[in-house]
C-alpha cells in the first residue's frame, strides 16, 4: 500500500483544511462523500499550520483538526507546525 488519506468532517472549518491541505499538496485526490472528505495522496501528505492559518485567517492548532477527524491511514509524524502521513519503505 503506498497511499496515504485522511477523512475529516465536512464543516466549514475542515474546508480551509483541506484547501490548505490541497495547496501544499498539489497532487493529492480529494474525495467528497456524505458528510465527509477524504485526501489522499501517494506516500506523504502533509498538513502545514501556517498554511491553514492563512485559509482561515486565524490562529490554529494543530491539534483542532482532531476535532473534525474521522480516519486516516498512514505513519503519523506530528508537531507544532506539520503534521505529516506517510507509508516508510
Amino acid at each position: 500500500m503506498s497511499k496515504v488519506y485522511i477523512a475529516l468532517q465536512d464543516n466549514d472549518e475542515s474546508r480551509y483544511i483541506v484547501e490548505a491541505i490541497e495547496e501544499v499538496n498539489e497532487d493529492c485526490t480529494i474525495i467528497h462523500q456524505p458528510a465527509m472528505i477524504r485526501i489522499e495522496r501517494e506516500h506523504k501528505l502533509v498538513v502545514v499550520r501556517e498554511v491553514v492559518e492563512e485559509k482561515m485567517g486565524r490562529d490554529w492548532d494543530i491539534q483542532e483538526m482532531h476535532l473534525n477527524l474521522i480516519t486516516l491511514g498512514g505513519n503519523v509524524d506530528e508537531d507544532d507546525d506539520f503534521f505529516t502521513l506517510e507509508w516508510k519503505q
